[in-house]
């Protein structure tokens, strides 16, 4: 295997008494889908948080391209080509679809020679362009997001990551509240970022998405990695055993 493009080494970090992340390795290599997986509070998000720089770690590394981001703001690890698609997707939905691929970094002209004023148009053309790129279509660019669909939307966000040039995309349960076809598309686009050997961290609590596009689960548990599976080596079961603590102490497995 390639080496890896993100390398997390021993990190930890607390909330007062907490310990939400403690001591967790993490890697992920050019190309590979990986699942972060684990019950309500084992701590995925809080390490995403860490490596993404909306939290800073008490202590260990994140390693990105061989530059250390451990302690580096949200905006210049995005600028490095990391981008984390939230449940929320942080969209406009009071603006086009273009101005949503630009959203904070809008492109202007002038108006009349004079007045600047955001270059629709061209936004609107470019985001056309990265969209069929990605296999996606939205009948029309000008209509505001809040009259997409949700698959509609998370492709949206999918592409301003691509548009910007992403070289690890952060997906945080990006199937949640899809209807089954709109699911299937995410799902489509997670693969068309793997073929662009554009690694995917994927969080998420739907067991058949997971068995669908990941290469390798990471399971977490009270904050620590307890299980990291290949796809070939992973099963429902022993997924869901890890992640209630059932393999680790020899039980039997229970199903959820």
């Amino acid at each position: 295997m390639s080496e890896a493009i993100l390398t997390a080494t021993g990190v930890s970090k607390h909330f007062g008494g907490l310990t939400a992340v403690d001591n967790v390795d993490f890697a992920v290599h050019p190309g590979e889908v990986v699942a972060l997986l684990g019950d309500n509070g084992a701590g995925k998000s809080t390490l995403i948080k860490c490596i993404s720089g909306v939290y800073r770690p008490e202590s260990g590394t994140v390693i990105f391209n061989g530059a250390d981001i451990t302690h580096q703001p949200p905006a210049d690890i995005r600028s490095r080509g990391i981008e984390t698609i939230y449940q929320d997707l942080a969209l406009a939905e009071n603006l086009d679809v273009g101005a949503n691929v630009f959203l904070g970094k809008e492109v202007t002209r002038r108006l009349f020679g004079l007045l600047p004023v955001t270059d629709d148009s061209y936004m609107r053309q470019e985001a056309s362009g990265v969209l069929d790129e990605l296999d996606i279509h939205i009948p029309s660019l000008t209509q505001k997001l809040v009259n997409l669909s949700g698959g509609q939307r998370q492709a949206v966000a999918i592409a301003r990551a691509m548009y910007w040039n992403a070289q690890l995309v952060i997906m945080d349960e990006p199937t949640a509240a899809l209807g089954v076809p709109e699911q299937r598309k995410v799902l489509a686009l997670i693969r068309s970022l793997r073929e662009g050997n554009i690694p995917v961290i994927l969080i998420s609590h739907t067991m058949h998405d997971v068995m669908a596009v990941a290469d390798r689960m990471v399971i977490m548990r009270r904050g620590r990695v307890v299980a990291n599976i290949l796809r070939s080596d992973a099963t429902e079961e022993i997924i869901v055993r890890h992640i209630v603590g059932s393999a680790e102490n020899g039980e039997n497995a229970v199903m959820i």
